[in-house]
């Protein structure tokens, strides 16, 4: 009754097993996963980084991402993208190549593309190269067109021509 023959086991018959091969090792244990890219491929841009409203800061940010604010911050930014949201308040300067600002600043913004939205709140100098404020932005300071707003716009003094 109990043998550990396999006379009456269900399996393929003799003629199937023959006309198709065992997988070899290699191939049975390999999983099926996508080819991997090929390291020329770009990476992909990684989400901007979110500071959520319960948070405040004091101290100095800096990245070559994406932030989003919507917490209160004490201190200076420097980022590639910055988005002030509504509820957000930085008391510092604004460095971005890119600045949408929906919140409130107080200090300084610099920015190679400067957006106020209508619940803007600016109280400093803007210096940009494109500006857009739209209807309705509250803004107190003065605004300077510059090519390069990102430097610190200090010329260095030169020196003068020394006779002889």
């Amino acid at each position: 009754m109990f043998s550990k023959s396999k006379i009456n086991e269900p399996g393929p018959k003799a003629d199937e097993s023959a006309a198709k091969p065992a997988p070899t090792p290699t191939e049975a244990s390999r999983p099926s996963k996508p080819p991997m890219p090929s390291s020329t491929t770009p990476k992909a841009k990684p989400p901007a980084s979110i500071l959520s409203s319960d948070l405040h800061i004091s101290g100095n940010i800096k990245t070559t991402g994406d932030i989003q604010v919507e917490g209160n911050i004490e201190g200076d930014i420097r980022a590639h993208l910055l988005t002030i949201g509504e509820s957000a308040t930085i008391k510092g300067e604004v460095v971005a190549d890119d600045v949408v600002i929906n919140g409130r600043i107080v200090g300084r913004v610099r920015g190679l593309k400067v957006r106020l939205t209508a619940t803007a709140r600016v109280e400093g100098d803007i210096i940009h190269k494109t500006i857009a404020i739209e209807s309705g932005a509250h803004f107190e300071g003065s605004v300077q067109r510059q090519d390069d707003p990102l430097s610190n716009g200090r010329t260095t003094p030169v020196a003068p021509k020394a006779e002889g």
